[in-house]
């Protein structure tokens, strides 16, 4: 699934080419689509029409278009391949093509939801009075959010009583940190993924939340992570940080730090990538 990065790059794209455009249409191609939007695909489609796409926004790993003039956005759940797509209206349709939104400005081109394995979607929904889309109002702010209280993230780290990596990826602590840049943050900050959130100090803690923003923008700056074709950027352009990496991905390789080889170990149904001599596993208590 994209993290902050990826999706910041999709919504920098949509906020040049979509926002303040008018829908003149819109059309469903494929039911799971908007199986979200639980009044079904012909009133997601009704509902759209004739109104203005605003500023899109995003929180952690969520992406959402406000109408102007309603209370209500339109929420995007790119899955593992989701993509949101600006074309001219005369390009060829992708194979995965799922939902066409067309503009009412002649300006020619369209907004496309293209999906290869349908876990994405579309959806409609209220707004909270913070403008967030009302299902996503218990995601926490995201580290490059201004609002984002790193002291209240210190003691809900503590409180949580848990480990360092399971905490960065509780989207209700800190969003839009996933498997990808939690081991790149970890590895930068030589923390064990296992490592115990209790005894995180502040300046532990400010550390890591250091590591965290600066991996993200250096990701934000190429792009995003780009490992296969099924996340790019609206234009259909790749981002190019995997080859920065320095955790993710390296087993076997050399450590760049200390040229350890890097290992893989498996972890909650993915896998944690990291140097046993940078990021000493925790002591197990006796």
């Amino acid at each position: 699934m994209p993290e902050l990065p990826e999706v910041e790059v999709v919504r920098r794209g949509l906020e040049r080419w979509v926002a303040h455009r008018v829908v003149a249409e819109a059309e469903v191609l494929h039911p799971r689509a908007v199986r979200r939007h639980l009044a079904g695909a012909d009133d997601f489609t009704h509902r759209l029409k004739g109104h203005r796409i605003g500023t899109p926004s995003r929180r952690g790993k969520y992406l959402w278009l406000p109408l102007e003039d309603t209370n209500q956005s339109v929420l995007a759940h790119l899955g593992m391949s989701g993509q949101l797509l600006v074309q001219p209206h005369e390009a060829p349709e992708e194979k995965h093509l799922r939902i066409r939104v067309r503009f009412a400005d002649g300006l020619g081109t369209e907004l496309r939801f293209v999906d290869q394995r349908t876990f994405g979607g579309l959806s409609l929904h209220d707004n909270t009075l913070d403008g967030l889309p009302d299902v996503i109002a218990h995601i926490a702010r995201d580290p490059l959010d201004p609002l984002f209280d790193d002291e209240a993230f210190h003691q809900a780290l503590r409180r949580k009583r848990s480990t360092i990596k399971r905490a960065l990826l509780d989207q209700s602590l800190i969003s839009g940190v996933g498997n990808i840049y939690a081991d790149e943050a970890l590895w930068r900050a030589r923390l064990h993924y296992e490592r115990p959130t209790a005894g995180f100090t502040r300046p532990r803690t400010a550390e890591l939340l250091g590591h965290v923003r600066d991996v993200m923008n250096a990701a934000l700056a190429v792009g995003g992570t780009s490992f296969d074709s099924l996340y790019v950027n609206v234009n259909g352009e790749s981002g190019y940080f995997d080859r920065s990496l320095d955790a993710y991905g390296r087993e076997g390789l050399p450590c760049r730090r200390c040229g350890t080889p890097m290992r893989r170990r498996p972890w909650m149904n993915r896998s944690s990538y990291f140097c046993p001599q940078c990021q000493r596993a925790p002591r197990v208590s006796s």
